[in-house]
């Protein structure tokens, strides 16, 4: 499905949205990792691979994921009449092996992320996040990447607490624009998933898609342009789809030109192609 380009150049952007996973950080295998942990920990005899990972993380939400791979694998697990209480003392175990692996100071943000979102509050934008991680999770990595105050920067997060419906549902865009009461015309988002994307895009909220370890091989067709990474200075990213206009990296500047002129960017290109 393609959406119309509905906003015009005299709406001001004012707000940047950004997922978490996979977007602000590689987190990803931190996350795998933690599974394992609490499988290993629970005698379940269950280890995610790389690759059965990248297919499981089509199912968003980390007791989805949970439920989805017993379901296929481990009809006794299933069958037990506790089996819905196991899946959330999984999860909770789970989320604090998260803590630690995150808390170990390896994990780093991406290219430009932090970059972009101090020009962002140095020009009066406001910075929100959407997720379907834990809130846990979220303020771990903040802390981890950003200091005890880092969560300080965004105006309101809405984590999987705040959709009972996860992506690709828009259920959590949703949320974070009732929350700062504006419109979707107002905002861009950051994702790094089809699954983000369609979440985003059912929301009208126009969207950058940034690659990442595990999501990169997915359709990213509706997005305004498709990136490496938001890049650095010294740190070129590189674009799958859109135009960075000679730029080395994603600015407010950047941002604003698409926003103005679509026809550099994706959606604008795959409307074309199809006539």
């Amino acid at each position: 499905m393609i959406w119309p380009w509905r906003r015009g150049p005299d709406v001001p952007l004012s707000t940047l949205i950004f997922d978490v996973d996979g977007t602000l950080a590689e987190t990803e295998e931190w996350h795998r990792q933690a599974f394992n942990l609490a499988f290993k920990n629970m005698n379940l005899g269950w280890e995610w691979s790389h690759t059965q990972y990248l297919d499981l993380l089509l199912v968003t939400g980390g007791k989805e994921r949970i439920r989805h791979f017993a379901t296929r694998h481990d009809t006794d697990f299933m069958s037990s009449p506790d089996a819905e209480r196991r899946i959330k003392s999984l999860h909770k175990m789970k989320t604090g092996f998260y803590a630690k692996l995150i808390g170990s100071g390896d994990v780093k943000l991406r290219p430009g992320i932090e970059r972009l979102m101090d020009e962002a509050l140095s020009n009066g934008l406001r910075l929100a996040i959407s997720t379907t991680t834990t809130r846990a999770n979220v303020m771990n990595l903040l802390t981890a990447t950003l200091g005890k105050n880092g969560a300080d920067k965004f105006t309101t997060i809405s984590a999987a607490d705040s959709a009972e419906i996860k992506k690709p549902a828009p259920d959590v865009y949703v949320d974070v624009l009732d929350k700062l009461n504006c419109s979707a015309e107002d905002c861009i988002t950051f994702e790094d998933s089809q699954n983000g994307l369609l979440s985003a895009r059912r929301a009208n909220i126009e969207t950058v898609v940034t690659l990442s370890e595990f999501t990169s091989c997915d359709d990213h067709m509706d997005a305004i342009a498709v990136l490496s990474d938001l890049g650095e200075p010294d740190q070129p990213c590189t674009a799958v789809q859109g135009d960075l206009m000679g730029r080395d990296c994603v600015d407010l500047d950047l941002l604003h030109i698409w926003r103005q002129r679509p026809w550099l960017t994706g959606i604008n290109a795959v409307e074309v192609s199809i006539g």
